[in-house]
């Protein structure tokens, strides 16, 4: 978490005494309140392999489906995979990169292909 400061102007109908919220001058009628800001949180690429039996079309349909992929986008992820053996399906937070890595594993068990994914940092 990062600090952060933040000035406002005091509120003159509040009685005189200690202030709870922050440090204030009551010549210039400012106050200073601390507040924090949360960082945003790390992101992850979820990668997948090719391998010589997952159909071409059943990747495209999952980078359609759950990846939320447009028609040309999930192609060309598709092609690029096929001809350097991994490519990038998405870059998400690591909860949402696990789910989907997940959904998509039990999608391709069901259909009885062995597609693998995994899931890479990201360099900040």
């Amino acid at each position: 978490m990062l600090g952060v400061m933040v000035i406002r102007l005091s509120d003159d109908k509040k009685p005189p005494g200690p202030r709870k919220e922050g440090k204030g001058d009551r010549q210039t009628g400012l106050v200073l309140d601390e507040r924090t800001r949360t960082k945003k949180p790390p992101m992850y690429k979820v990668l997948l392999h090719n391998d010589d039996y997952t159909t071409r079309e059943f990747v495209v349909w999952v980078l359609q489906s759950v990846f939320h992929k447009n028609e040309t986008d999930a192609t060309a992820i598709m092609s690029h995979v096929h001809t350097n053996g991994v490519g990038i399906a998405g870059v998400y937070t690591f909860e949402v990169a696990e789910t989907k890595v997940t959904k998509t594993q039990h999608l391709a068990k069901a259909q009885q292909f062995p597609l693998q994914l995994s899931i890479e940092p990201t360099e900040s």
